[in-house]
């Protein structure tokens, strides 16, 4: 929690924020993800200043834990003077112990967002799902909730100005909008009209920005001019994964040529026949490319 030093900005772990979308569509599937396409509602996480405190996160974490579909999952929500924002105990179950800095006894209105990330552990944990090494595992975790629908609240929490600063989670603000980007692009939803935060809606354009690119990547047929013209220069010299390209060429036992690239919506790579106008469908996502490679 960056409570009133320096926000990183960036895309600083991008690479592992699209292995973590991919590894959600790996170990749940397009059907599953598609049962979270309602993202959490403000007014069920809505937490103000008369509200009872303990009470009141009692009530955000049930909404929270029944937003994952965790129904026999009960949080045991306190409160104690720490670093971090937020620890839960990772056992057994079905009750799971949360505390929350202390911090949150006066700044309520981010409860929900501190308890959609623990939340989030605890259905990856009951998944099996993690990544190798903290840091790592932390990012698969914001990811896992901005892409399921309770990490808006994550990027609501984020405020700046001259004096003050406070951001939740461990990705960037603009990392976050990406990942709320990724999720809106899928489900056609506009989370940007629940932030509360100017500096989270900037976040958010700039993250939209950065997954829009994805689609615009050649052999898509929605890449500009510049792309296509270095794609065509590179599968004329074709020699393997140009440098810095995000797609790479290679022949197959017959010696037909083909092209690999990420799949823009969960960046599972796939292959395709050099050939001109193609479409594709991932197989893991479902989703359908229109390519011209």
């Amino acid at each position: 929690m960056a409570n009133g030093g320096p926000v990183q900005h960036g895309y600083p772990h991008l690479e592992t924020v699209r292995a973590a979308i991919t590894a959600l569509y790996r170990r749940l599937s397009r059907d599953t993800i598609e049962t979270f396409s309602a993202s959490v509602a403000p007014a069920d996480v809505a937490f103000c200043d008369t509200d009872d405190l303990h009470l009141g996160a009692q009530r955000v974490a049930r909404e929270i834990v029944r937003h994952f579909r965790l129904p026999d999952a009960r949080l045991i929500v306190g409160f104690r003077e720490m670093t971090h924002a937020a620890n839960v105990e990772l056992a057994a179950g079905p009750e799971y112990f949360v505390e929350l800095n202390d911090r949150f006894r006066t700044h309520r209105r981010d409860i929900g967002a501190a308890l959609a990330h623990e939340v989030a552990h605890v259905y990856l944990h009951r998944l099996g799902l993690a990544f190798p090494g903290t840091a790592e595992n932390e990012i698969l975790t914001d990811t896992a909730t901005a892409y399921l629908g309770a990490g808006w609240l994550l990027l609501d929490a984020y405020r700046e100005d001259g004096v003050s600063s406070q951001k939740l989670g461990y990705l960037t603000p603009e990392e976050f909008g990406y990942v709320l980007a990724k999720r809106a692009l899928l489900f056609q939803e506009d989370p940007s009209v629940w932030f509360t935060s100017p500096q989270a809606y900037t976040a958010y354009v700039k993250g939209m920005a950065r997954a829009r690119q994805d689609e615009q990547q050649p052999p898509l047929t929605g890449a500009g001019w510049a792309g296509r013209r270095r794609y065509a220069h590179d599968r004329r010299h074709a020699s393997g994964a140009p440098p810095a390209a995000p797609y790479a060429f290679t022949p197959d036992s017959g010696g037909r040529l083909g092209v690999t690239f990420p799949c823009p919506t969960c960046h599972q790579r796939i292959r395709v026949p050099v050939r001109g106008r193609v479409r594709a469908r991932c197989g893991l996502c479902r989703t359908v490319l229109e390519c011209d490679t």
